[in-house]
């Protein structure tokens, strides 16, 4: 069964979008993946159709990125330039390369060229072409330091 990009790339902007809940609200994940799964994901939101997402991976990536989410705070603390901490990041940039960096870990299945792509057009929805270039540096430093 050949799974489409394009659901793809919603169930990751999707996992973005609740790994941000999570971080700033602390929603149970049953309670957050349940809310997900019922009201956004394929939903139309503000008259605007959400593209229907492969529900798998983003539960995959929303669950291992909660779970591992100390391991992948170290590997994206030692890759951040001198003087950066993940505390300066801004809170939609740290879910973003979270949720890269889980998949870059987790994901053999996905080439590392792939998934470094898709988050970095997950940046372009939140922030500008300088921002988007920095989760481009920083996911290709992390699979090089995980795929090698």
């Amino acid at each position: 069964m050949t799974i489409s990009k394009k659901a793809r790339t919603a169930a990751r902007l999707g996992a973005v979008q609740a790994l941000y809940q999570f971080e700033m609200e602390g929603t149970p994940l049953p309670t957050l993946l349940d809310e997900f799964h019922r009201h956004r994901l394929g939903a139309v939101i503000d008259d605007e159709q959400y593209l229907k997402a492969e529900v798998a991976f983003f539960d995959d990536v929303v669950k291992g990125a909660i779970a591992r989410r100390e391991d992948i705070d170290d590997l994206l603390g030692n890759k951040l330039a001198e003087g950066w901490s993940l505390k300066r990041l801004d809170k939609t940039m740290l879910q973003i390369l979270r949720a890269g960096t889980y998949e870059l870990m987790a994901r053999a299945d996905v080439p590392a060229a792939a998934a470094i792509s898709e988050y970095v057009d997950v940046a372009h929805a939140f922030f500008q072409p300088r921002e988007a270039k920095f989760v481009n540096g920083v996911l290709d430093a992390v699979a090089k330091a995980v795929r090698s």
